[in-house]
């Protein structure tokens, strides 16, 4: 790694990045302009991708079924809007400080519609906004579950994501090659909305990177009151469901299967998840293997360490 690139990442890190990934701005070849980062700054050479954890216990409120609002504000509103915003402010703040220009970029959803006219001809209208999940597998980051959700290999889907667009020349990272996801099917098992279709499932391929996607059903989504949330930024697009039944299920799912590398003393799941359905009325869940795993369903990693 360059001197150049190494001492961004390590700035990044001290400003409370936990995630940064780079792609070329080639990986982004054959994107809608719409959505390609080039239509906003045509002489870039690097797309950054910053992340910063959803905290697992900003998660546990749902998960008891005792508090929403941690996840709304440390896992969402707070998180996404200041957090990771000044920390992806002060990495474009450091790249402008060495003479490259850095443009910093919000989480927006990709399908927001636009909101003004093209100023040129055969240039998109304001405002291309960047797939931002797109971006994160191509800076290396990690892959696009079955469920449709990115899983980065440190944290599975916990996680939030901003860029930086610049004409700084930083090494691109090497697209992962790992296998998060290993389609158990488990998202789609305990959604008691069914809105998870494994049967009807798409190839998506990112910078080589080839993954199977189930179709969802979000009008659904946007009914579950299981932990998904409207797009706080764009409440006509996806749902937020990084804390719906579906994506905690993953989050157990991948731990006890070691298929991510945060490790924790406890397991996530310690009891029979709950769940309600269209009519807010209690249901079942339909079996899943409690205390199984994606990758290995005879156990999981011991977690118990020395306080």
């Amino acid at each position: 790694m360059d001197d150049l690139t190494a001492g961004f990442k390590e700035y990044c890190r001290s400003q409370g990045a936990d995630l940064v990934g780079i792609a070329s701005p080639e990986r982004f070849d054959g994107v809608p302009p719409q959505n390609d980062p080039r239509s906003i700054f045509p002489d870039c050479r690097a797309v950054v991708v910053i992340g910063r954890r959803i905290t697992r216990g900003s998660l546990r409120g749902w998960e008891e079924g005792t508090n929403r609002d941690i996840y709304e504000m440390f896992g969402y509103s707070w998180l996404d809007k200041q957090f990771v915003a000044l920390t992806n402010y002060e990495a474009a703040e450091w790249l402008e400080d060495r003479g490259w220009e850095a443009t910093p970029v919000m989480c927006y959803p990709p399908d927001m519609p636009a909101q003004g006219v093209a100023v040129r001809e055969g240039k998109p209208a304001p405002n291309v906004n960047l797939d931002m999940q797109y971006a994160a597998v191509a800076a290396g980051l990690g892959e696009i579950g079955l469920h449709g959700l990115f899983l980065s290999s440190r944290f599975g889907p916990r996680q939030r994501f901003q860029a930086v667009i610049t004409d700084a020349p930083l090494e691109a990272d090497p697209v992962l090659e790992r296998t998060m996801c290993s389609s158990c099917g488990a998202c789609a098992t305990v959604c008691p909305l069914g809105a998870i279709d494994t049967v009807n499932t798409r190839e998506v391929t990112i910078a080589g990177k080839v993954m199977q996607v189930a179709a969802v059903d979000e009008s659904k989504c946007r009914r579950c009151a299981n932990g998904a949330r409207p797009n706080a930024l764009y409440p006509g697009s996806s749902p937020d469901r990084l804390a719906a039944l579906c994506c905690r299920t993953c989050v157990d799912m991948l731990e006890r299967g070691n298929k991510v590398d945060d490790n924790f003393r406890l397991a996530f799941r310690q009891r029979e998840p709950w769940a309600v359905d269209e009519l807010g009325q209690s249901t079942r869940p339909d079996e899943v293997e409690f205390g199984g795993g994606c990758a290995d369903p005879e156990g999981f990693r011991k977690r118990d360490k020395e306080a």
